[in-house]
């Protein structure tokens, strides 16, 4: 079916629970009536529910209950699990739709620690493969393995803090970790949020903010001891890990943003976040890197990544680390 102007209404029905949705084709006064699954979807000023992915929206909203865009009939996909994906419908709104999946979220996150549940919450800001902002949804969404299968992606970081000696800070993370607990990696390793400060992309602002802000939540190292313009965006990586352990549940595809910054700093360790924590000279990591198999230890795959194709590199200039800044490529590592 081709590319269509279509405008919709959501109306709830006890018993189909779908979304009606007229399709009025261009340059044709024809139009059809279809109904599209949806298992929930609230109607409200900024929220209507619908089970189909939906781009190059036009302005031409008539009320909270009606919007009119382009819909890309070959793109419809389902958007699994219970929650909340905010979709852009144009430059100057955007619109949100919700799903539900087969499993019950409650049932992926039984037993598991409930600090790291509450934090699931957060939402993400999910990404095309060329690092552009194509909505979000919650870090629960975004971690299922399920989702990452088909396709989604969303926007990360990596910080790497060095004190004067040259020293890198490692971080184990903790049992608590709903992936890759009791992993070893690199300072901090999070999200920027989908709230205007951290999806400000002008010079990775909202990167650079979302870094500071974990920082301080999983090492206790106050903002101003690692400043804004401190940070140094280097590149991105593209890359996809299932978690280990094995759990067929959870796992990673993000853009990750390499973040690095050269400053002496206070740890002050969150145990739900980090298990522990050592600063590490060049040739102690690399032993560390060669010795981790054998040794049982365990590294995350995008800290494995970066060290095995770019860290080294990278820490010989760390005096004059701006000279290898490569921001307009994203390195895919799949």
């Amino acid at each position: 079916m081709p590319s269509s102007i279509i405008s919709t209404m959501a109306s709830r029905s006890v018993l189909c629970r779908s979304l009606t949705v007229t399709l009025s084709f261009k340059g044709s006064n024809r139009s059809i009536s279809t109904c599209l699954p949806c298992v929930r979807f609230p109607v409200s000023k900024s929220r209507i529910g619908a089970s189909v992915s939906v781009a190059n929206c036009q302005q031409r909203r008539q009320s909270s209950q009606f919007f009119s865009c382009q819909l890309l009939m070959s793109a419809q996909k389902m958007i699994t699990r219970s929650t909340s994906v905010s979709v852009p419908c144009c430059q100057f709104q955007k619109f949100s739709f919700s799903t539900t999946s087969r499993m019950s979220g409650d049932d992926v996150l039984k037993g598991l620690d409930e600090t790291q549940v509450k934090l699931m919450e957060e939402e993400c800001i999910l990404v095309d493969e060329n690092d552009k902002n194509i909505g979000s949804a919650s870090k629960k969404v975004c971690h299922l393995l399920e989702n990452i299968n088909k396709g989604m992606l969303h926007r990360a970081f990596s910080v790497f803090l060095f004190n004067s000696k040259g020293e890198l800070l490692l971080q184990q993370r903790a049992e608590a970790k709903i992936t890759f607990p009791d992993h070893f990696t690199n300072t901090c390793c999070s999200h920027p949020l989908n709230f205007a400060a951290e999806l400000d992309e002008s010079a990775a602002i909202g990167v650079r903010r979302a870094a500071q802000r974990k920082l301080k939540h999983e090492l206790g190292i106050e903002p101003q001891q690692v400043p804004l313009d401190e940070f140094s965006y280097l590149t991105r990586i593209l890359y996809k890990a299932e978690n280990v352990p094995k759990d067929d549940k959870w796992g990673e595809h993000e853009i990750d943003y390499i973040l690095f910054i050269k400053r002496d700093v206070d740890v002050v360790a969150n145990p739900n976040e980090v298990k522990s924590y050592k600063y590490v000279s060049k040739q102690e990591l690399k032993d560390i890197v060669e010795s981790a198999d054998s040794k049982g230890m365990l590294l995350t795959p995008w800290f494995k990544l970066i060290v095995q194709n770019f860290l080294f590199k990278w820490w010989d200039s760390l005096d004059n680390i701006t000279s290898q800044a490569d921001v307009n490529t994203i390195h895919k590592m799949i």
